[in-house]
C-alpha cells in the first residue's frame, strides 16, 4: 500500500528523508508529521492508510529519525531545519502543482506543523494539530490527576536510569510511558506492537538534553496562526497525558478558523484509542 523512497531535501548539511506515500489523487495530499521526536512515522500508519486511494498519504521520517539521515551536528537538529526540510519536500514531490496542500502535525510534530504553515502559508490548505497545542502548557496543568502521575512513574524512573543511553533509553522511555499514553486497556496491545515497530533514535535528545534544542512552539503562534484564517483542527483526547485537553478548547475560542474535536476515552494516543472516531473526525474536517 506504501511506496517509499528517500528523497534529498538539503545538501548542506547533506540530508535525506525517508517518504512512505499511499496511492491517491496529488490534489487531495496530506503530510503528516510524526512526533517523538527520536521516533519514525510508523505508528502512524493506521488507520490513516485506510484513506488510500481517495487521498495521497504522505508519512515521512524527520532528519535523524527513522530510515532518514542521521548522525547530523547536534545544532543540525532544529524544529526550524526540520520545518525546512518539509518545504522542501513538497517542492520536491510537485504538489505545488496542484495547490496546497493539508498537513497533519502528530505531538511534537504538531508544533512543527505550525511552524510550516506560518513560514509558507501558501502551502498549507488544512492544518490538523493533533494531540499537541497551540498554547504552551502551563505550571501545575495536571496538578492532582493521581491516575497521570501513577502512569507516568515507570517512565520517570527510566529517564532517571544513568545505565540507559543512546537509541535504548528512547525506547526503553517509550515502552515504559505505554499506559500513560493508551488510555484503554484494550488498546495497549496495539500500541505495544507499534512501539516494537518504531525505529528510535537518539539525535534529538542530545541538544535536549544540553540544553541547546530551540523551543518547537513557534512565538505567539495562537495569534499569528488566527491571523492566517487558516482552517485548523485541534484533534485531541481528552484524558492525553501530554497536552492538557483542555489547551485544545481554549485555542478553539482564540483562533476564529479552528475547532475543537475531543475524543472521550482516548489519551495521548487517540488515533489508536479511538481510531474509528479519530478518522471520522479527521475526513470530515478535510472533506
Amino acid at each position: 500500500m506504501f511506496s517509499q523512497s528517500l528523497v534529498v531535501v538539503s545538501t548542506e548539511p547533506a540530508v535525506e528523508l525517508f517518504v512512505a506515500q499511499t496511492p491517491g489523487p496529488a490534489e487531495r495530499t496530506l503530510l503528516v508529521i510524526h512526533g517523538g521526536p527520536d521516533w519514525d512515522h510508523t505508528y502512524l500508519r493506521e488507520p490513516l492508510a485506510q484513506l488510500a486511494g481517495r487521498r495521497r498519504v504522505i508519512l515521512t521520517d524527520l532528519r535523524g529519525c527513522g530510515r532518514s539521515t542521521r548522525g547530523l551536528a547536534d545544532d543540525a537538529y532544529t524544529p526550524a531545519a526540520a520545518a525546512g526540510d518539509l518545504t522542501v519536500l513538497l517542492d520536491t514531490l510537485d504538489t505545488d502543482d496542484t495547490g496546497p496542500v493539508d498537513v497533519l502535525g502528530f505531538s511534537y510534530g504538531g508544533l512543527i506543523a505550525q511552524r510550516l504553515a506560518l513560514a509558507v502559508p501558501e502551502r498549507v490548505r488544512r492544518l490538523v494539530v493533533a494531540s499537541s497545542s497551540i498554547l504552551p502548557v502551563p505550571s501545575g496543568a495536571f496538578d492532582g490527576w493521581h491516575e497521570r502521575d501513577r502512569r507516568l512513574a515507570a517512565e520517570a524512573a527510566v529517564w532517571s536510569d544513568s545505565s540507559l543511553s543512546g537509541p535504548e533509553l528512547t525506547r526503553a522511555a517509550a515502552f515504559a510511558a505505554a499506559e500513560a499514553n493508551a488510555w484503554r486497556p484494550e488498546a495497549l496491545p496495539d500500541y505495544l506492537d507499534r512501539l516494537a515497530a518504531v525505529r528510535f533514535t537518539a539525535e534529538w535528545i542530545r541538544p535536549w538534553r544540553a540544553g541547546t534544542l530551540p523551543p518547537a512552539r513557534p512565538e505567539d503562534a495562537a495569534r499569528r496562526l488566527a491571523e492566517l484564517d487558516l482552517p485548523l483542527l485541534l484533534l485531541h483526547g481528552r484524558q492525553d497525558m501530554i497536552f492538557p485537553a483542555l489547551l485544545a478548547e481554549e485555542a478553539e475560542k482564540l483562533i476564529p478558523s479552528a475547532r475543537a474535536a475531543l475524543l472521550d476515552n482516548a489519551g495521548h494516543m487517540a488515533h489508536i484509542d479511538q481510531p474509528t472516531a479519530w478518522l471520522d473526525a479527521l475526513t470530515d474536517f478535510l472533506s
